[in-house]
């Protein structure tokens, strides 16, 4: 234990030099802009800075980086609490109550409750990354196909039996998102499917050209439809902090989405939109009755805290099997494991060895970006709510044109904007009869590699469903998933009785 302490004090002494704390800087600050616009998360912008690996040195580019990681995920939940629009996937599930607080004249607290959950859950990873990143990478390993499956049965499952009113109506969502994930080329055979002979449908429908379509365009959409002649509810200040109940509320629901989120980030099962749904499934159900009311209708701040903070703690975990096994758990770890490379630096196991200066600096960094970030992103809270003073026409003009940018930045491709905006159509109707959106985009991340884990498991078994009931973990997790669904149905069955 005195030897992590010893190496982790090194990394601070590294990470603390003027230049490094200058790049740490300019990765949170940029990561923080990048989050903000639709379309152009960490992924994309890392990819485009590779370049600058060839001319700074290792420990100096991946702290900024990791800076840039990091930054997106917080200034990505500040357009989903304004503007219902999701900078990256794993804020979504912040949109479903920050948005309607924000409408409700709550914006102040639902971005203070996101930017500190954000700290407290980055800081509480990050000592768990320092403490136990072996030990976690350890039981990542042993984990096989059969599990990861029913891991994602689980979050279907959930996410559908929770999200709207209906089960129903969720689940048909949640088939809907399953069946867009099957476009395009099969992960096991290469075979292509589903795409009618259209050529951009070969790598499958982008997960963010969906969620833009599906929240930011639909929004804005909506609007125009059906709420452009009622008065605008969304046009208040508030105070840029939180109430006294507001913390008493918060803080539970930022340690169970800490812990929620940690675990998820170790293992290679579809990144933060896990975890996300599930805290957000887990507030929602720990609610006390007179705050129960207030999710989907005016915004409950559990459902802002625990997804937010389950959504860091995710983040900050992937580095976990990064650093110590190679295995990157997330786009934007694949393209760290990328910029690693260019250096000629090997992760795994003996990156720990080899490279030991790199990454504590790397750590450590993570301690002192979550500082700068709460410091950056706190005083800001009051400017980000004065963008609900934007009347609504130029603000959802505005929206539609962040989204068309965005989208088309992606691929230069006028059939990415077609499809986006169709699937806002599709957006509005289910809006309209009340059909939930976000299990579509949990279909659709999650399918492919779910259908990926059964096809492994299956071979596994030689053909025999037996192999999910054989193994103890994938067996408990059957049996979660059949309480998931049949709970709700005896206790309603009792209450009538």
């Amino acid at each position: 234990m005195m030897d992590t302490w010893n190496q982790l004090l090194g990394g601070f002494a590294t990470a603390a030099t003027p230049l490094n704390l200058l790049w740490a800087l300019a990765g949170c600050a940029l990561g923080t802009a990048i989050g903000v616009l639709p379309g152009l998360g960490p992924a994309v912008t890392v990819a485009m800075l590779l370049p600058i690996t060839g001319q700074v040195e290792p420990t100096a580019s991946m702290i900024f980086f990791a800076g840039i990681y990091y930054g997106a995920m917080y200034g990505g939940s500040t357009t989903s609490i304004l503007l219902n629009t999701p900078g990256e996937t794993g804020t979504m599930v912040t949109a479903l109550e920050g948005f309607k607080m924000a409408k409700n004249g709550r914006a102040g607290a639902a971005l203070a409750t996101s930017a500190i959950g954000s700290f407290v859950a980055g800081t509480i990873a990050t000592v768990l990354v320092t403490l136990f990143a072996p030990i976690l990478a350890d039981f990542a390993v042993k984990l096989g196909p059969p599990e990861y499956f029913c891991l994602m049965l689980l979050a279907f499952t959930t996410v559908s039996a929770v999200l709207g009113q209906s089960t129903l109506r969720g689940l048909t969502s949640l088939f809907v998102g399953l069946a867009m994930g099957l476009v395009g080329m099969d992960q096991i055979t290469g075979q292509v499917r589903y795409t009618a002979g259209v050529i951009e449908l070969m790598d499958g429908l982008e997960v963010v050209l969906v969620a833009v379509g599906l929240f930011a365009v639909t929004e804005a959409l909506y609007n125009a439809l059906y709420e452009g002649k009622s008065a605008s509810s969304m046009n208040k200040m508030n105070k840029a902090h939180m109430t006294k109940t507001e913390w008493r509320r918060s803080w539970p629901a930022w340690l169970r989405g800490t812990f929620i989120g940690f675990p998820f980030g170790t293992i290679p099962a579809g990144g933060s939109e896990i975890p996300t749904f599930l805290s957000y499934a887990t507030e929602r159900k720990l609610a006390d009755p007179e705050h129960k009311q207030e999710f989907g209708t005016t915004g409950a701040i559990e459902g802002v805290a625990g997804p937010e903070a389950a959504n860091n703690s995710a983040v900050t975990a992937t580095l976990v099997p990064l650093l110590t096994l190679g295995i990157p758990t997330s786009v934007t770890a694949a393209i760290l494991l990328s910029a690693l490379q260019n250096y000629g630096i090997n992760a795994g196991p003996q990156l720990f060895q080899t490279s030991s200066d790199l990454v504590w600096a790397l750590i450590a960094s993570l301690y002192i970006g979550n500082v700068m970030l709460l410091v950056l992103n706190l005083p800001m809270v009051g400017l980000w709510v004065k963008l609900l003073k934007i009347p609504k026409a130029p603000l959802y003009a505005g929206i539609l044109i962040f989204a068309t940018v965005g989208v088309y930045g992606m691929r230069q491709s006028s059939f990415d904007l077609f499809l986006m905006f169709g699937l806002a159509l599709v957006g509005v109707a289910m809006r309209r009869f009340d059909f939930p959106t976000a299990p579509i985009i949990v279909g659709l991340i999650l399918g492919p590699l779910a259908e990926a884990q059964f096809r492994n498991a299956m071979s596994i078994g030689e053909g025999s469903f037996t192999v999910f009931f054989e193994r103890p973990m994938s067996a408990a997790l059957l049996v979660i998933v059949l309480l998931v669904l049949v709970t709700p149905r005896l206790l309603a069955w009792h209450r009538k009785a």
